[in-house]
């Protein structure tokens, strides 16, 4: 079944309601590469590890009240087995508390056909909320690519275009080097794709062995941008976009370059092949 324009801007994601607490918070730290460090004080407060100070790391708002694999509902026309992450983007717009219930849901924002063997862009956007108060704690966005979904007859539309980073050398670099089992611990955040799991699966569409999670290679340039523009203070955290340019292999060193004006790539150093690309970082001015 082709995609229908109408029916897949409007296919109801069912809303998530999550209840998380401390060890959620402390294991997505560890599986995004915080605490490697045992002797940074400011490390170990988003793992758990401090009695005293303990803190979110603000891009867990990305796998909070996750909707799943929707797309490979029947219903919605998608060639599911084709479609690529291609883009991802988060603002937070209030703390993350350390405990609590939210809800989350899940909606298409547009949809652009680039017609018969070009595939199609799918926007999406996901609001975290209390599910006590209401309070909108974050908004997520992302754009997939419907690899073997063109020429349905929806519109053409404009493609959203990327940031364009300065034509400078970096201001600022952040190395973090990823865990040979880091997919195996990162796929507790609602993410068991085999892809990331089982050598037989990657080996079968065509990678030497598995490959990161998008969402973690994500997570990882967010402790950059963490780290240095924001020295740790989770309040400080605005809101970060980019685009996937690659994969990335367990095992591999992400080096985030930086610039003064929040434009930020990552770089697998091993194979020095940008894997995260056109970022750009937003703080917020004062706590």
């Amino acid at each position: 079944m082709p995609i229908d324009y109408n029916r897949l801007m409007n296919f109801d994601i069912p809303e998530v309601r999550q209840t998380y607490g401390p060890e959620e918070v402390a294991r997505y730290g560890l599986s995004v590469g915080l605490g490697q460090d045992p002797m940074d004080l400011r490390q170990l407060a988003f793992v758990g590890a401090l009695a005293d100070d303990r803190r979110v790391m603000p891009a867990i708002v990305n796998v909070l009240g996750h909707p799943g694999f929707w797309l490979s509902d029947p219903a919605t026309g998608v060639d599911a087995v084709r479609i690529v992450h291609g883009e991802q983007g988060m603002t937070i717009h209030r703390p993350v508390p350390l405990k609590g219930t939210v809800t989350a849901k899940t909606r298409v924002t547009g949809l652009i056909d680039k017609g018969e063997g070009k595939g199609a862009l799918l926007y999406y956007e996901k609001q975290v909320r209390d599910a006590d108060s209401g309070t909108h704690l974050a908004t997520c966005r992302g754009t997939t690519f419907l690899r073997g979904d063109g020429g349905f007859g929806g519109p053409s539309g404009t493609v959203r275009q990327p940031h364009q980073l300065p034509d400078t050398e970096p201001d600022r670099i952040f190395e973090t080097k990823t865990r040979p089992e880091q997919a195996l611990y990162y796929r507790w955040n609602a993410d068991p794709n085999p892809l990331h799991l089982d050598p037989r699966v990657a080996m079968k569409v065509g990678f030497e062995r598995p490959i990161l999670h998008g969402l973690c290679s994500f997570g990882c340039a967010a402790h950059a941008l963490l780290a240095v523009f924001c020295d740790y203070n989770s309040e400080l955290f605005g809101s970060m976009d980019a685009r996937f340019t690659s994969h990335v292999f367990p095992g591999e060193t992400l080096r985030t370059e930086m610039w003064n004006d929040g434009s930020f790539r990552t770089r697998a150093v091993e194979r020095d092949k940008i894997v995260i690309g056109n970022g750009l970082f937003q703080k917020i001015s004062s706590a």
